[in-house]
């Protein structure tokens, strides 16, 4: 029995009540980082974020009702544009939506090519 069957499993035999209570966990979530800068959360940038793009939230992650977080290593060229993104830790499942993410996101200029690690968070909407 794969991992993916055994949390499936396990998450069919919570009861609604604990159901309930997880959307209501997650909502709050989501609205708590909404109110505190978004759902994406950025960590140690020296360079600002000028527009960030929102992960879109894996189909998988919805019917499970997961929620996670991504750290992404990413390379910022001197115009701003991010050059390359790759995961260095963080949930399988938003792997992919954490790098398409990221790799839209634009950056204050500099005078050279910097790197920086980026935490996005998914939480079920």
């Amino acid at each position: 029995m794969n991992l993916l069957t055994r949390i499936c499993t396990q998450y069919d035999r919570t009861s609604s009540s604990l159901r309930r209570l997880s959307r209501v966990s997650a909502f709050w979530f989501l609205l708590l980082a909404l109110v505190i800068g978004g759902v994406v959360l950025a960590q140690d940038l020296k360079r600002k974020p000028i527009t960030r793009t929102a992960p879109s939230y894996p189909e998988l992650a919805k019917r499970m009702h997961l929620s996670g977080k991504v750290k992404v290593e990413v390379v910022i060229s001197p115009g701003g544009s991010v050059t390359s993104a790759k995961v260095v830790g963080g949930s399988p499942v938003f792997e992919q939506n954490a790098i398409e993410a990221v790799k839209q996101w634009k950056f204050e200029p500099a005078e050279k090519e910097t790197k920086a690690l980026v935490t996005l968070e998914f939480a079920e909407p």
